[in-house]
């Protein structure tokens, strides 16, 4: 079971208050009606819908969220759309408690779940989970304040009191969050203030969470190759068809400010637009892009957001209220009524892969949201994945090309830094012609940026004496030194333990020592090389939400930061205009291990990585450390021909029928002993099924042979791009039973291996 969907189900004995007595079924059976039954979807991994009886005095209809038993309890479900069936006999059907006061879920949302659940081979319970985390049933009314008509002469007017009138004084009344960041006091000043009658204490509607954008207010200037492409957007969502389109265009050629466009045609038409982003943290620039063009901030979703905010902003969603979301992956599942345009921007990012639970590509998902809403879908990106690209070829997208940066800034130049040549000081790892770029863009008063995706200080601890080292004991994986937080921590699990003083193997004291860099030990070697440059990191440890993000961005703008040191995080749509300089410490790092999408995935990375600097008036300049200059990937990147590198990528892939041109699904299984693991792999391998253009790899031990205690085993199948995966699983899958303790998740298209 889903322990959010667990977690979030709505309060039973809240639910109770609301709802009529339903008779037993039995009663309605002896007094001569016949009974009507519904199919009821649960939020649990059940094979399908559970059919219940339907009190006389209720008109349950399909979508609507219902309260009915199970076992001995209630739980919260939703009638679903297929005909109920007649295999349980009419006085077994329990009744259904109540229908729910909330919002159906619409049509193309059960349809849409339905849809996931039989591509992905998941049961339909667990992907209707994701769509009811969060339910608009509890009370979503919140405190308020407002003066009170005839204060009390006896309460004392401090300052922060004082504060609180003020603010009070020019809107009320005001929600208690509100009004304590509007006079920067804490709650218990604000009961004070009840206490001692100055203020007045009541329950009520919040306002409007979400105005409405103004599709009509200026926008960006555009250039007229953006004019162009901003039309033909503008088209598709006039069309109130299905279609997808790839937007691609080099960085900083100003795609957001085109899809915009077609945002703000979906608002004319009355409509509900869902911009899709890899990462919260993007939302903060975003954010503020979108209310520059349209006046009002979207609604957001993500899951950084306080229960009272999710349901506040499903309830407008579903209401029709909030015009335009911008969320992660899970806002795929919110209950828009009237859908009208769908944008994936970085549609090329792995983050849109969700790797638990559910396993589905929110890219891929998107289109068919889209197609079931019958509205357009955009893919943005500045590095398009190959499968979209492979879609464009076939015809089956359209595709809008930016050619070059928007307001005349050119791209950035690329130099390879051989570090068989020029290698860094012993026990350094920025090499001199690196070194001294930076030194030279910071003496312009420009800002520079160091690359490195590896969070933490070093990826690996070992032993001087011994050669031991130190290894997660619940996963295949190496723990990773913070030196800020005194800590070795494994970034699959979580396991902390504080950094021994002694080697837990030949105990000899001070043996242990950090083997290759991380941010931290880059950031530790800026200091030394550019003391006085103001840094600032930029990683997923220090940058722990959009506000964060956003309080970033701004130090860079306002040019409180000269160095930038950052993750993958960096890579991703900021725009920093006085940024020149990017040196990547590691650009080899991606390309190790024999993943299929490997040098893709590089070059996706640095490309974007590349794009942050020059995208003014100065010049950018970007220096990428290699061992390897020679290899494809490099040479695409220094020479800025990414389409003839895609080209070839294209041609391995297509000779050996991978992904895009073939399509692979594969089976994890996992149990609590390797015995187990090895046991049930065996089983599946046997079982395996057979055919023209149907290959079976494995069984193997994954890469990530042990993860969270589990160990793991993989299984991958391959087959020709005709051939229909699901069927086959289903099939497979049904002949070899899964033993108590064990697990077999299936991915279908995956994107890892691990």
């Amino acid at each position: 079971m889903d322990h959010d969907a667990r977690r979030n189900r709505p309060d039973r004995a809240a639910l109770l208050d609301h709802l009529p007595a339903a008779p037993a079924a039995g009663d309605q059976a002896r007094s001569g009606s016949a009974i009507r039954r519904v199919p009821v979807l649960l939020p649990y991994p059940f094979a399908g819908p559970f059919d219940y009886a339907v009190p006389r005095d209720m008109d349950p209809r399909p979508g609507d969220i219902v309260l009915v038993p199970l076992n001995r309890r209630e739980e919260v479900g939703v009638v679903w759309d297929e005909p109920a069936g007649d295999a349980v006999p009419a006085h077994k059907l329990k009744p259904i408690v109540g229908i729910i006061d909330s919002a159906p879920m619409p049509a193309p949302l059960r349809r849409f779940v339905d849809w996931v659940a039989a591509y992905t081979l998941s049961p339909p319970g667990d992907v209707l989970a994701m769509a009811l985390r969060v339910l608009s049933t509890q009370d979503t009314r919140v405190l308020l304040y407002r003066r009170a008509e005839v204060p009390s002469t006896t309460g004392r007017i401090t300052p922060p009191r004082r504060r609180v009138l003020d603010a009070l004084a020019k809107r009320e009344p005001m929600a208690a969050a509100d009004l304590g960041v509007a006079a920067g006091v804490s709650a218990g000043v604000l009961r004070g203030m009840a206490d001692a009658g100055l203020l007045v204490a009541e329950h009520g509607a919040a306002e409007p969470p979400f105005q409405r954008p103004d599709p009509d207010r200026h926008g960006a200037e555009l250039s007229p190759q953006q004019q162009e492409a901003a039309a033909a957007l503008r088209q598709a969502v006039a069309q109130r068809t299905f279609s997808v389109t790839l937007l691609d265009g080099v960085t900083g050629s100003g795609k957001t400010e085109v899809y915009l466009e077609a945002v703000a045609e979906c608002l004319r038409a009355g409509r509900q637009a869902l911009v899709m982003l890899p990462e919260i943290a993007l939302s903060s620039q975003w954010i503020e892009r979108f209310q520059r063009r349209f006046g009002v901030a979207p609604a957001v979703w993500h899951s950084d957001l306080g229960s009272r905010i999710r349901k506040i902003t499903r309830k407008a969603v579903a209401e029709g209220k909030a015009p335009v979301i911008v969320g992660a992956r899970s806002a795929l599942f919110l209950p828009f009524p009237d859908l009208g345009l769908v944008v994936v921007d970085e549609e090329h990012e792995a983050a849109f892969k969700q790797q638990d639970g559910v396993i589905y590509n929110a890219r891929d998902m998107a289109v068919v949201r889209a197609r079931l809403s019958s509205c357009p879908a955009v893919l943005v990106s500045a590095t398009p994945s190959l499968e979209t690209v492979a879609n464009v070829e076939a015809g089956r997208y359209a595709h809008l090309r930016l050619a070059n940066r928007h307001g005349g800034a050119s791209l950035p130049k690329v130099e390879l830094v051989d570090l068989r040549e020029t290698p860094p000081e012993r026990g350094k790892f920025l090499a001199p012609p690196l070194v001294a770029a930076v030194h030279a863009t910071l003496e312009r008063g420009e800002q520079a940026m160091l690359f490195l995706n590896r969070r933490g200080y070093a990826p690996l601890t070992l032993c001087r004496a011994c050669g031991h080292r130190m290894q997660c004991p619940n996963c295949s994986a190496w723990l990773v030194e913070h030196r800020t937080r005194h800590q070795l921590l494994c970034h699959h699990c979580g396991h902390t333990i504080p950094i021994p003083s002694e080697c837990p193997n030949c105990h000899v004291k001070d043996s242990l020592t950090p083997v290759g860099p991380g941010i931290e030990r880059i950031t530790e070697e800026a200091a030394e090389a550019f003391p006085e440059a103001r840094r600032l990191i930029m990683a997923s440890d220090t940058i722990t939400g959009p506000h964060a993000a956003a309080d970033a961005a701004h130090a860079i703008e306002d040019r409180a930061v000269d160095l930038i040191i950052g993750t993958q995080l960096v890579a991703k749509g900021w725009h920093f205009p006085h940024l020149t300089c990017v040196g990547v410490v590691d650009a080899d790092l991606g390309l190790a291990g024999g993943e299929l999408r490997a040098s893709e995935r590089t070059v996706q990375l640095l490309h974007q990585v590349a794009g942050r600097a020059g995208r003014a008036e100065a010049p950018g300049q970007v220096m990428l450390q290699t061992f390897i200059p020679e290899h494809p990937v490099m040479q695409a990147l220094l020479h800025g021909d990414l389409d003839a590198f895609m080209a070839s990528e294209a041609d391995s892939r297509r000779d050996g029928e991978w992904p895009p041109y073939g399509r692979l699904a594969g089976l994890i299984v996992s149990a609590d002993t390797a015995a187990d693991a090895d046991g049930l792999a065996r089983e599946l391998g046997r079982a395996a099924p057979y055919g023209e253009g149907v290959t079976i790899l494995g069984p193997a031990p994954a890469p990530m042979s042990l993860l969270r205690g589990r160990h793991r085993r993989r299984l991958l199948l391959k087959v020709r791009r005709d051939v229909a995966v699901q069927p086959i699983l289903r099939q497979w899958l049904s002949t070899v039973p899964v033993p108590r303790g064990c697990r077999v998740d299936v991915d279908v298209d995956p994107i890892s291996f691990l």
